[in-house]
């Protein structure tokens, strides 16, 4: 199987001015605890853009934020992160990661660096912590579960307002508006349930199976096939088999297939699916840029599977 993977030179992606401020800083803040970039405002880093983003608006101006992983044409499971990546985490003021296995090159630089000085003051935010999830769970994507965000966003206001008391009502503020921006979601997702419960779908992969569990879909795509294909190993015969013939048999309405992470299995079942005249909605496991917030993400991506139900429409790419 063939995986796009990032190599040791892959760049961050933070933007010019980011990274300079963080150079220009290393000598004048050093010991200070403070990592600082234009303008005053203290660098936080997500693994993830999607969290970058909650971070962003959470933190408005007072915060720079940085995604590490942004870049929607790799596969985030095999990202091996550079010097330049381990120099920004070591510099951040706040930390946001997923946990779950999905990101650990950030706890090994996390553990490798003492930041700034030796920046024990850093606050890092792992959302599997946050969310109270075991090691064991076995579906890694939890950005699209719907809890997640509104955590995230309280967790990160509360460790700016640590970090900057003065500014910790307009933190708090921030997270408040993020939250309710989430509600349109949270309305499609249940008006989805309402009206079409126990849809049948099939996945190439667990990246959108906290979302169809929530809209009251029924992946009927066997997670071994998932987990297999989420990491890198050829899936099962009998399971190909299998998802074949969900597609042969018209026993979906959707099939939701991974857009990031692609490879002959996965193409093999998006050709059966078309063929089948089987509606795809794509999903991403790194936020689409430019354009979409998190909140607009979410929302196009149930957009999507309603228009694949009620009127057969594909939405590939979003």
């Amino acid at each position: 199987m063939s995986r796009v993977r990032f190599n040791a030179c892959s760049r961050v992606a933070a933007s010019a001015a980011v990274l300079a401020a963080l150079c220009a800083c290393s000598a004048g803040c050093a010991g200070t605890g403070l990592s600082a970039s234009a303008g005053g405002r203290l660098v936080a880093v997500g693994a993830e853009n999607q969290y970058a983003n909650v971070i962003a608006q959470v933190g408005g101006r007072y915060v720079d934020a940085v995604a590490i992983e942004s870049n929607p044409n790799t596969d985030p499971h095999t990202f091996e992160a550079s010097p330049s990546v381990a120099e920004l985490v070591s510099s951040a003021r706040l930390v946001v990661q997923n946990g779950v296995g999905y990101d650990t090159f950030m706890e090994r630089i996390e553990s490798a660096s003492g930041g700034v000085g030796s920046n024990s003051s850093r606050k890092v935010i792992d959302v599997q912590k946050l969310l109270g999830l075991p090691n064991s769970t076995s579906n890694p994507h939890l950005w699209y579960k719907p809890q997640t965000m509104p955590a995230v966003a309280s967790a990160i206001a509360a460790d700016l307002s640590a970090i900057q008391p003065a500014h910790a009502a307009y933190f708090q503020a921030n997270a408040s508006s993020f939250v309710r921006a989430l509600a349109p979601w949270r309305r499609a997702l249940a008006s989805f349930a309402h009206e079409y419960p126990n849809t049948p779908v099939a996945s190439t992969e667990p990246v959108g199976d906290y979302m169809l569990e929530a809209a009251s879909t029924v992946n009927l795509t066997p997670f071994s096939l998932q987990a297999d294909i989420m990491n890198g190993v050829d899936p099962a015969p009998q399971d190909v088999t299998l998802q074949d013939s969900l597609f042969s048999d018209h026993r979906v309405k959707v099939f939701v297939y991974n857009q990031q992470v692609t490879d002959s299995v996965t193409k093999s079942f998006l050709r059966a699916a078309e063929g089948a005249g089987v509606p795809v909605v794509g999903v991403y496991e790194t936020m689409p840029t430019p354009g979409y917030d998190y909140q607009s993400w979410m929302l196009a991506e149930v957009h999507a599977l309603r228009r694949a139900v009620v009127d057969r429409v594909s939405t590939k790419k979003l």
